[in-house]
């Protein structure tokens, strides 16, 4: 195959797929609403099944469902009717994932969930099918076509029934008004979950704190800002309030500007109204600043008194930018 071939067939596939996620908008309905009401309103947890390639959707939906706060829990169709039946409980709300809707493990499947009394929620290609009509509710995720070109594997139909998760997942985000504290709560680990937790009192005190009064000579200046290796000191009153910053590239505009440094103090190198951040603030909130003001320190003050420096490297260091 050629690549010119295999860059036509790559971007069918995705052009294929997105008309089918885009369909899905028809969809949205009556039972979806309810779909969402009836799982929101729950006691219980949300069961998620299928067969093939539609219980790999399942765990999928399910994974996502648990990290926003929607309680759930994965029963591949076949070992439910032979003894994980028993996963089910009376409170629970069951989602059935299949194309055809026709499975025999389905059609096994159905009744014995009916008989418990559990509300059945299809998420299904086929609205002529069994499952369909033996459903409380249908989620219609029907493609006109599969990516696959001999139109067999399931492609477009298990992008479709993803898609159709995710939207129950997010409509329930809302719902409970699950929020980004929330998300850090339940996916602590990696990048992502430092993002969400880490505060700024986590990262500043790693760090040496440079601090000189308004009235230091330009000597103890430069003493302080290379000793404590950040390239900045804080400009203090006698109480501790922060009154200025002075940083590696104040010194040396000041140095193209004045001849006589002896009489130079540091109130007069600083540059006032330093932007500052509170130790409890989330550190996403400090990355936002530097951003904002293009800028590489933050002096943590809380109750007007200077507490540290927090760098732009020590966001860098734990993986948040």
């Amino acid at each position: 195959m050629k690549l010119s071939t295999i860059e036509e067939v790559a971007l069918q596939t995705i052009e294929l797929e997105a008309a089918s996620i885009a369909n899905l908008s028809n969809y949205i309905n009556e039972d979806f609403k309810k779909t969402v009401e009836v799982i929101f309103e729950s006691k219980g947890r949300v069961v998620v099944t299928g067969i093939g390639k539609s219980a790999i959707v399942a765990q999928k939906i399910v994974a996502t469902f648990n990290s926003t706060g929607t309680p759930s829990l994965f029963m591949h169709a076949a070992d439910a009717i032979h003894g994980d039946l028993g996963m089910i409980q009376s409170n629970d709300v069951v989602i059935i994932i299949s194309k055809s809707g026709e499975s025999p493990e389905i059609k096994v499947l159905v009744p014995l969930i009916k008989n418990f009394g559990n509300p059945i929620i299809s998420i299904v290609g086929n609205l002529n099918s069994f499952l369909a009509a033996e459903s409380n509710f249908i989620l219609n995720t029907t493609v006109s076509k599969e990516a696959c070109p001999n139109n067999l594997a399931p492609t477009s139909s298990t992008t479709a029934q993803m898609v159709m998760g995710d939207a129950l997942a997010v409509a329930l985000m809302q719902l409970n008004g699950f929020s980004g504290k929330d998300f850090a709560k339940y996916h602590p680990g990696g990048n992502l979950g430092k993002r969400l937790y880490l505060r700024v009192d986590d990262l500043y005190i790693k760090n040496d704190k440079p601090v000189v009064l308004a009235n230091a000579s330009l000597k103890e200046v430069i003493v302080e800002i290379t000793a404590k290796r950040l390239g900045v000191t804080a400009v203090v009153g006698i109480n501790g309030e922060p009154l200025g910053i002075i940083t590696d590239g104040d010194l040396r505009r000041m140095l193209e500007k004045v001849n006589d440094l002896t009489t130079v103090s540091a109130k007069e190198i600083a540059t006032t109204s330093p932007k500052t951040i509170a130790p409890s603030a989330m550190a996403i909130e400090a990355y936002e600043l530097f951003k904002l003001y293009d800028i590489t320190h933050l002096l943590v003050v809380e109750n007007n008194v200077y507490l540290g420096i927090l760098h732009l490297h020590d966001l860098v260091r734990e993986g948040i930018i």
